[in-house]
């Protein structure tokens, strides 16, 4: 370490929601003196979903921010030390303390640090889908299509999670319209198949979204075929987003590995990335799941996994 003033940090914690606030909670109890920088989405994506229904002991649900509060009141109260700011650099080469710079300018020096950065969902870049985001515009079929039971609604997207999310949605809505921008499916021949086969979900292909209507909430939508320039507008409830996700690790391209979409690679079955020290959890290395409560299970595992890797240090020093 070249600075001996630099802040020295046991445990340290990159980004916040459930992954990052279960792994502080699990390692404040270790006294492992856990820091946690949340990042600029402090609490994760949770915090710009409304209704929670589907995260166990919320019986009547629960609103995302309020959710996110108290995990973060949780993870304070037993001792960790949550502070807003952002890793803007990392430096994983040679053997820990490893360097972690924050906000571009203040240096921390962490003996074990746990990545909870999450993955940001792609989204189509109208003013409408911002303005009704929470209120019938949603990026995760499997989390909100329960609020739209027997009503009609659309997604977008053409690969295999399109397909699966309009397969689901297809099960609880009366009519599910599958938005496709090019001729034909990204999707496996199989996912595909059974998108066609299912009676009440009607795929229009060359088709884009020209604008989500409602005031307040989603009452419909304005599709454009690409080749004749028709526009439609049809009436829908609820509108979903299925054209990818985006995991929130490009700062640690350079030490991680990670496959061809950036999600952070753990050795099967724990936490453990291939450098020694560092973990990761949740989306930032979830692209099967990606639910609140399998985020919070891995943050779990990441940080009974840096507890051992930590005891089993000072075991070797004092043997």
């Amino acid at each position: 370490m070249s600075d001996q003033n630099a802040e020295k940090i046991e445990c340290l914690i990159i980004g916040s929601g459930p992954a990052g606030y279960t792994a502080a909670i699990y390692a404040a109890r270790a006294d492992m003196k856990p820091v946690m920088y949340t990042g600029n989405q402090p609490g994760g994506q949770l915090t710009i979903t409304t209704d929670v229904e589907n995260y166990p002991g919320y019986p009547d649900g629960i609103m995302g921010p309020e959710m996110m509060e108290l995990f973060r009141k949780q993870a304070e109260r037993l001792g960790t030390e949550v502070r807003y700011g952002m890793a803007t650099k990392v430096d994983f080469s040679g053997i820990p303390p490893y360097k972690v710079t924050i906000d571009e300018q203040h240096e921390v020096f962490a003996e074990t640090v746990l990545i909870s950065t999450g993955a940001s969902a792609k989204w189509l870049g109208i003013e409408s889908e911002t303005r009704l985001n929470g209120h019938g515009v949603s990026a995760c079929a499997v989390c909100d299509g329960f609020f739209f039971r027997g009503k009609d609604v659309a997604i977008v997207g053409a690969g295999d999670t399109a397909c699966e999310e309009a397969s689901y949605l297809a099960k609880i809505c009366s009519k599910v319209y599958m938005l496709v921008r090019k001729s034909e499916f990204r999707a496996s021949k199989a996912m595909q198949h059974r998108v066609m086969n299912t009676a009440n979900i009607e795929v229009f292909f060359n088709t884009e979204t020209d604008e989500i209507l409602g005031d307040g909430k989603v009452n419909g939508m304005r599709i454009v075929n690409k080749l004749s320039g028709e526009k439609k507008t049809i009436d829908i409830q609820g509108f979903f987003v299925a054209i990818g996700h985006t995991p929130n690790t490009q700062i640690f391209k350079e030490f991680i590995d990670m496959d061809d979409t950036g999600y952070i690679k753990t050795i099967p079955g724990t936490s453990r990335t291939n450098i020694e020290g560092v973990f990761a959890c949740g989306d930032a290395q979830d692209k099967v799941y990606r639910q609140a409560v399998t985020a919070a299970g891995s943050g779990c595992m990441a940080a009974l996994d840096a507890e051992r890797y930590l005891s089993a240090k000072v075991h070797a020093v004092v043997n």
